[in-house]
């Protein structure tokens, strides 16, 4: 199976799995390679949950664990950093000060809010909310470049009172093209998540679309991930990524180690 390159374990505060548990379940699909990704959005909103980790005590669980299992799959060390506008001196400190694998950067709060809470949604069309989050996620793009692969680049689609029903490419395509083309620019990829199908859509993150115009435009960096939260959900829906981004373009997928892409065939 394709490695997975997008994993939560308790180190992230909405998990509850032990980082064991997790290269253990990756051990038993076959995969060969995976990253764990813990949650580290600094200032996120108060609410249900605070992401952020201990990063010393991640290193030191995952290095003995990277050990334990050394014959048996290779762990690779990664994390999800939450991108905002202001944080742009914070965030690029964080990462240069840890031997990371892998960085995904991702927009979890837009108007200081997290799509997931209903008060994003409040007193807005959900198709001006999509154009907000979008406007506020290519300003993170463009602001940093301490991140690999851009995060589920249409994770506000998986909390819109009507899903997908006010979303489009063609109906974004001038922001949407501006994200993408920022990312081929600074030489960053993209990231398939397999978690919107997960989430009650009928595609994963981003939409087949993007992917597609992601390569037209001739982008090539793609990481796979399930954006696991439990065992169960590793790899979940892998099945169907080789045919989705062969349909896409691509003949590769890509993984990281020691912040450095390498591509493997699909």
């Amino acid at each position: 199976m394709y490695p997975d390159f997008h994993i939560h374990t308790s180190f992230s505060s909405d998990s509850e799995t032990d980082p064991e548990l997790q290269i253990q379940k990756a051990i038993s699909l076959g995969m060969d390679t995976i990253c764990l990704t813990d949650h580290q959005d600094f200032d996120f909103p108060p609410g249900e949950y605070d992401f952020l980790f201990d990063t010393d005590a991640y290193f030191q669980k995952l290095a003995a664990l990277k050990e334990t299992y050394r014959e048996q799959i290779q762990l690779c060390i990664g994390v999800e950093l939450g991108l905002q506008p202001h944080l742009k001196k914070q965030l690029p400190e964080y990462i240069s000060h840890y031997p990371f694998d892998f960085v995904i950067g991702s927009t979890h709060v837009s108007r200081r809010l997290d799509p997931y809470e209903k008060e994003f949604f409040e007193g807005i069309s959900e198709e001006r909310a999509y154009r907000l989050y979008f406007e506020e996620e290519l300003e993170n793009l463009k602001t940093y470049d301490c991140y690999d692969v851009a995060g589920h680049i249409d994770y506000v689609v998986r909390y819109g009172p009507t899903k997908a029903a006010c979303y489009s490419y063609a109906k974004q395509k001038d922001v949407l093209d501006e994200i993408l083309r920022t990312l081929i620019d600074k030489g960053k990829g993209l990231e398939c998540n397999t978690s919107g199908l997960r989430s009650g859509l009928d595609f994963p993150n981003p939409h087949p679309d993007l992917l597609r115009r992601y390569r037209e435009m001739g982008g090539e960096i793609i990481t796979l991930g399930s954006d696991a939260h439990a065992p169960s959900n590793i790899g979940e829906n892998f099945q169907q990524i080789k045919d989705l981004l062969t349909y896409c373009g691509f003949r590769y997928y890509t993984i990281f180690k020691n912040r450095k892409p390498e591509f493997r065939p699909l």
